[in-house]
C-alpha cells in the first residue's frame, strides 16, 4: 500500500503500535499514565487521558483487533477525503466517545478505560458511507463479507462485550463513535449521503 498521502493515518498506525507495544512490555507505566479516568478527569486535571487513552490497548489481541481493522478502512478513507479531514473525523471519534464514557462513569471512582475503539469506530462507519458496496476478507473466514455488515457486528460485539466488561477496554465507546463519524460525514459532506441513497436504490 502506498502510504505517501496518507501520512495521517501512517502516523497514527504507528503511534497507536508503538506506544501500545512499549505500555505492554517494557514500561506498564505508559499505559496507567494514559488510562482515562472519568471521575478523575475534571477533579485531577487529566484532560489529556482523553486522546492519550486512543494510544494505548489492554493487550495483544485488543491492539490487533483494533489495528487489522483500522488498517482495512482507515487508509483508504483519508486517500478519499484528505488527511484534514480525516484527522478530524478520527479525532471527534476519540473524544466524543469518552464524552459518552464521561456521562456514563463520571460517579466512578475506581472506572478507567483504554483503546482507540471510539475513533475507529467513527472512521470505519463514515468509510461504510462512502463505501457501501465494500466487500473484505478476513482470514480465517474464506468468504466476502460487506464493509456494512462487518460495522454492524462490530458494534454489536462491543455492545454485547460492555455488558460483560471485566477489564479497562472502553466497549462503550464503540457506538457513541459510531453515531460520530456519521454525524461528521453528515456536517461536512451532506452528499456523500446523497450518494449512498442513489446506491441503495
Amino acid at each position: 500500500m502506498d502510504l505517501v498521502g496518507q501520512k495521517g493515518a501512517a502516523i497514527i498506525f504507528a503511534a497507536t503500535i508503538i506506544t501500545s507495544l512499549l505500555g505492554l512490555f517494557a514500561s506498564p507505566k505508559i499505559i496507567d499514565r494514559c488510562l482515562f479516568r472519568p471521575y478523575w478527569f475534571l477533579r485531577s486535571k487529566q484532560y489529556d487521558t482523553i486522546y492519550m487513552s486512543g494510544f494505548v490497548h489492554a493487550d495483544l489481541g485488543h491492539l490487533l483487533f483494533n489495528m487489522v481493522t483500522f488498517y482495512f478502512f482507515a487508509f483508504p478513507l483519508e486517500r478519499h477525503i484528505g488527511t484534514f479531514e480525516f484527522i478530524m473525523i478520527y479525532a471527534t471519534g476519540l473524544i466524543l466517545s469518552h464524552a459518552c464514557t464521561y456521562q456514563k462513569q463520571k460517579d466512578n471512582r475506581e472506572y478507567a478505560s483504554l483503546g482507540a475503539s471510539g475513533a475507529i469506530s467513527a472512521v470505519l462507519f463514515a468509510y461504510i458511507v462512502y463505501f457501501p458496496t465494500t466487500t473484505l476478507i478476513i482470514l480465517p473466514i474464506p468468504v466476502p463479507i460487506p464493509a456494512a455488515l462487518f460495522a454492524v457486528g462490530y458494534v454489536a460485539y462491543s455492545y454485547w462485550a460492555s455488558t460483560q466488561q471485566t477489564g479497562r477496554i472502553n466497549h462503550d465507546a464503540h457506538l457513541c463513535g459510531a453515531i460520530s463519524g456519521l454525524l461528521f460525514v453528515a456536517l461536512t459532506d451532506f452528499g456523500a449521503y446523497a450518494n449512498l441513497l442513489k446506491l441503495l436504490n
